[in-house]
């Protein structure tokens, strides 16, 4: 019985050609697997980055310049528009904790939590500051959401711990943003 349908060993050679789901599902778990174990280590000693403490210093040190920026700017912005000055002080002194944060080695520092107002903190120029309020406000939440976003991005090279404090300073910058901004919506 050779008169069977080319139309039928066309589709079972086809059929022969395209993997079966099950093949599929258990190719892809085995896949998943081993990304799963190459991501597990065995090392007895904890990883360093390449750069080692340097890396970690000048994170750090990164992290205190951003965080003197932020400060002038509140002081700035402070000094241009006083009827701000109630609402912007918590998060100035959050502000001066992070740069604290970032210049104290030892966990158990505990930091002071109000820096000392200068006109140019850390040595930086005094940033320019809007007339208008609204736009003040605008302005110091794009420096929060810059420092936010840096904070972040360095994530990916920091070690544990500094990795720690950097998200929860870039949360906090964050929560900064929004507070900046909220009246602005609410009005």
């Amino acid at each position: 019985m050779s008169s069977a349908s080319p139309a039928f060993a066309e589709s079972s050679a086809r059929a022969a050609a395209v993997p079966r789901r099950r093949s599929l599902l258990l190719g892809g778990g085995a896949l998943g697997a081993v990304a799963l174990l190459s991501g597990c280590s065995d090392d007895a000693e904890p990883r360093r980055d390449a750069g080692g403490e340097a890396a970690v210093a000048l994170l750090r040190a990164r992290g205190a310049r951003d965080s003197t920026a932020l400060l002038a700017r509140y002081d700035a912005t402070v000094d241009a528009h006083p009827d701000l000055a109630e609402r912007l002080a918590p998060l100035r002194e959050e502000t001066a904790r992070h740069a604290a944060v970032f210049t104290t080695k030892d966990r158990s520092a505990s930091p002071s939590a109000t820096a000392s107002r200068s006109p140019s903190a850390g040595g930086q120029r005094v940033p320019k500051v809007p007339e208008d309020e609204k736009q003040a406000l605008s302005a110091l939440a794009q420096a929060e959401r810059q420092a936010a976003d840096t904070r972040t991005a360095a994530l990916a090279t920091a070690p544990p711990e500094l990795a720690r404090l950097l998200a929860s300073v870039a949360a906090c910058g964050a929560a900064h943003v929004y507070l900046l901004t909220q009246r602005d919506t609410d009005s």
